[in-house]
Formats: structure tokens, C-alpha cells, sequence
């Protein structure tokens, strides 16, 4: 099943200046306001097609063994990047990613509906890669016609930077990534060192190293990857289209999204926007979007009702991938919450690790920026079902993954009071890296060495000899 009509995407002012730009062309804002460009599509071209033929083709291409088209992001390619040509696609089998049923955490929280939209399974351990892949696939379309780009780069807290150095390498095309100095974890830093790139850690915080990436890249030979570059979100709006696929072309009533640079609830907006327009869905949801209470501008400027935003330095939060205080995409947010009728909410430290445990004793494991968006999901849902008086259904996406390899001190302290009491209790069976098992009784788990062990005694787990409770990062 193909379409049998060619289709248009090409950047127009986001403010709505005049002038189109071809996706080829290296610009990131409007020559004429300084405003950020959006990925704009024909849809007059796409509406050739009707509704029921674009779900069919995409559950077609949701269920083919064959890449890229078994790829979430390119199995909606007319959507997202029509332009470019098969051999130039860079994918490693980023989105299609489950939607889970939470129902102990529902029913813990007080909802009759609640499902999460697991990210964090993706290749690099995060939705980024969704985006990565639209915009690597363009510079190698753009370096096969000839155009001269030596490097793509790009600012990060770390999930970003993963995310470019893998499709970079994949692509043989060079990345360089700009890191805050002590504000990644271990695992996110080994991951571009690992895949190559040229890795910067700098003496600043992510708004710093953002700064000076915008310098790095004036120059035209250096290509850039945040979501200053519009092409870099394009992909990650399919995680709403995927939403309504997974939930059989229905929508949820509320999407609730963690916010720091703010790109990802511009993305989600813009996809369910899209489906609706084209007829696949017959209504939107409401946004919610939550930000860590020490990294919290746009927070703040929805208190005032959207009529003025004010950076700030972000204060040191446990949701350090959310610890952005001068957000690039803004307005892009402002816009699409007041176009969603949505909301934005705040967590503190206290509250994000008290969702985040809530959530890992529910079967969950979560990241501390996925912990402030569970602390929203507690808050808002609960309030509108008081105005509004009907079944809440929320979908919550997990942007990360908190597997063992990436496990943080925050991790571990949140369940600290949870491992005392385990340790008064019994003893724990573990190995060494050698394999033998050894008795440790009244065990200290910050004490191990072994981030896998720690984890099996936050959980109280006793491996058997043979390891088959080993975790992998």
C-alpha cells in the first residue's frame, strides 16, 4: 500500500513571517522576526488521502518485520519527512514503543484510566531518539547532494547526546556533543564516548552549553541538533499519532508530559493537532506539562497567564534532564498549551521522589524527570474530574529509561528507608563479580560497588547462585 501522491515539507516562520524554506536549506530561525521555524506540511496533499487509508497504512507498517517501515517515526514518513529517499533513512528502530496499563498506580492515584506511553525503550534510553533520526537522516541527504557539513552538534543533559553520537555513528557522519560538567550520569557519558563523538564537558549548565552551541554552529559546516532546529522534534509528534493507534483511534483525555527545553509537549501537540485535521481521530486532548519546582519558567509564566516569560538559572534538581531555566522552545509550548487548553504544574524534590516511588512500587522504575510528570498526573486529573465529571483517561509517556546502568544516588536514596527496613528483616543472598555467593547480613546497599546489586536489595530480591536475577544495563 503506497500513496500514490507526492507530498511537501519545508520550514515556514513559526510567528508566521513570509517565506518558505526547503528542509535542505541550513537555517534555524526567521530571517525577518528571529523566531523559530516550524517543519511546515502540504495538507491539502495529505487530505487527498482519506482518513481510513492512512490508519490502514499505518497499522500495515506498525505490524512489517521490514525496516525502516517498522520504525514508529518512519512508518508515518508522508507525515513527518516526505523528501527523503530510502537509501538515506537512518534508523535503528526508534519508537513502536508499548503503551502500558498502570492500573494499581491508577487505582493508587484515584483514576479509572491511566496508561503509560514507555519511551524509554528505545534505542539510547529516550524519546530523542524519535527526533534523531528525522534529523540525521536529512544531513545524509544533505551530505549525498553534495552539501558541505563536517559535524552535527549539539548541547545536552544527556539524553540528546546519546541519541546524536548513536545515529551519527550509524550514519558514519561525525557528532560533537557540549555536556555540563557533574550533570550527567555516568551511563549517559559513556554513551557518545562510546559511539565516538567528540565529547566537551564544560563548566556551565546546560543553558551555557546551549549558548555556545548556538555559536559553534553560525558556522554552516556545523549542523545543529537541538530543538532549535525544528527538523529535530518533527519525529517525536508521532508519539501522539502512535497514542491514538495503540488505543484504537480513540484519545485520551489528558496527556501529561515532563517539560524542560519544552520541545517534546510542543511535538506531542503538533501530532494530535495533525491527526485530527486529517480526520483520524475526531477530537483532541488536554496537555498538562510538568516541570521540576527548581527548574520551573514556564511554571511560572502560566501563573501569569502566559503574558510575559522571564529565564532564570535552573537550580540542581534530582530531574536533571529536565534542569533547563531558558526552555528554546517557549512559545512553541505557550501556544500549544493555550491551543490544548492545557495546564502546567510544579513538583519539589519531596514530591517528584514520592511519585517516582509510588510508581516503582507499582511495577514501575522511573527516572526522576518521569517522577515530576507522575506527581502531575496525581494533581490535575483528580481536579478536572471534580469540574468536568467524567471517567478520567490519562496517558503519561515515560521520556527515559532508569535501567541499572543508568541508575542514579537519587535512585537509590529514594528507596533507602524501604532497603533499612529490608535489611532489619533478612539477609541477602549476592554475587560477587566473580559469581560466588557470599552472606551478607544487615547489608549496607550503598556500600556495594555493583549498581546491579544495589538494585537487587532496594528490591529485596535474593538471586539464586545461578544468577538468573542478574540485571544488565
Amino acid at each position: 500500500m503506497k500513496p500514490t501522491k507526492s507530498f511537501y515539507a519545508a520550514y515556514r516562520c513559526f510567528h508566521g513571517c513570509a517565506g518558505e524554506y526547503p528542509l535542505d536549506e541550513i537555517i534555524y530561525t526567521c530571517p525577518h522576526c528571529g523566531g523559530l521555524l516550524e517543519v511546515w506540511h502540504d495538507l491539502d496533499a495529505l487530505r487527498a488521502h482519506p482518513a481510513e487509508y492512512w490508519r490502514n497504512l499505518f497499522e500495515t507498517r506498525f505490524r512489517s518485520p521490514i525496516s525502516p517501515w517498522n520504525s514508529g517515526v518512519w512508518g508515518k514518513k508522508e507525515w513527518v519527512n516526505p523528501g527523503v529517499q530510502p537509501e538515506n533513512v537512518v534508523s535503528l528502530g526508534e519508537g513502536a514503543t508499548p503503551l502500558l496499563p498502570a492500573r494499581r498506580l491508577a487505582q493508587h492515584i484515584g483514576l479509572e484510566n491511566l496508561w503509560i506511553k514507555q519511551c524509554g525503550i528505545s534505542h539510547t534510553g529516550s524519546f530523542k531518539d524519535l527526533g534523531m533520526t528525522v534529523l540525521v537522516s536529512q544531513v545524509k541527504q544533505m551530505l549525498a547532494r553534495g552539501k558541505s557539513i563536517r559535524a552535527v552538534a549539539c548541547a545536552s543533559t544527556g539524553d540528546t547526546s546519546a541519541s546524536l553520537a548513536a545515529y551519527c555513528a550509524a550514519a558514519n557522519i561525525p557528532a560533537v556533543v557540549l555536556l555540563p560538567e557533574n550533570k550527567v550520569s555516568i551511563a549517559q557519558l559513556i554513551q557518545p564516548l562510546a559511539n565516538g563523538a567528540l565529547t566537551l564537558s564544560l563548566k556551565t549548565d546546560f543553558d551555557g552549553c546551549m549558548a555556545l552551541v548556538k555559536q559553534l554552529t553560525q558556522r554552516q559546516d556545523i549542523y545543529l541538533a537541538n530543538s532549535m532546529n525544528s527538523l529535530r522534534i518533527e519525529g517525536q509528534k508521532t508519539i501522539a499519532i502512535e497514542i491514538c493507534q495503540q488505543m484504537g483511534w480513540q484519545v485520551p483525555d489528558w496527556v501529561v508530559v515532563p517539560g524542560g527545553n519544552l520541545g517534546n509537549i510542543s511535538a506531542i501537540g503538533k501530532g494530535f493537532e495533525m491527526a485530527h485535521q486529517l480526520g483520524l481521530i475526531d477530537r483532541q486532548p488536554r496537555l498538562a506539562c510538568a516541570q521540576a519546582e527548581r527548574a520551573n519558567p514556564l511554571y511560572e509564566s502560566y501563573l501569569n497567564h502566559f503574558k510575559h516569560f522571564e529565564p532564570k538559572p535552573a537550580r540542581a534538581t534530582l530531574a536533571s534532564a529536565i534542569q533547563i531555566g531558558h526552555p528554546v522552545s517557549i512559545h512553541k509550548a505557550i501556544a500549544v498549551l493555550q491551543k490544548f487548553n492545557g495546564v502546567v504544574e510544579q513538583a519539589t524534590e519531596q514530591e517528584l521522589v514520592d511519585a517516582s516511588v509510588l510508581a516503582d512500587r507499582c511495577g514501575l522504575f522511573t527516572c526522576p524527570h518521569t517522577g515530576v510528570g507522575f506527581r502531575l498526573s496525581m494533581v490535575v486529573p483528580l481536579e478536572a474530574r471534580q469540574r468536568l465529571r467524567f471517567d478520567i483517561k490519562v496517558r503519561h509517556p515515560i521520556p527515559g529509561s532508569n535501567r541499572p546502568g543508568r541508575l542514579r544516588q537519587g535512585a537509590l536514596n529514594r528507596h533507602g528507608r524501604a532497603a533499612q527496613r529490608l535489611q532489619r528483616r533478612r539477609g541477602f543472598i549476592l554475587h560477587d563479580r566473580f559469581g560466588q555467593a557470599n552472606r551478607r547480613d544487615g547489608l549496607d546497599p550503598h556500600r556495594l560497588t555493583n549498581p546491579a546489586h544495589r538494585l537487587i536489595v532496594m528490591l529485596g530480591r535474593q538471586p539464586d547462585i545461578a544468577g538468573e536475577h542478574r540485571l544488565h544495563p
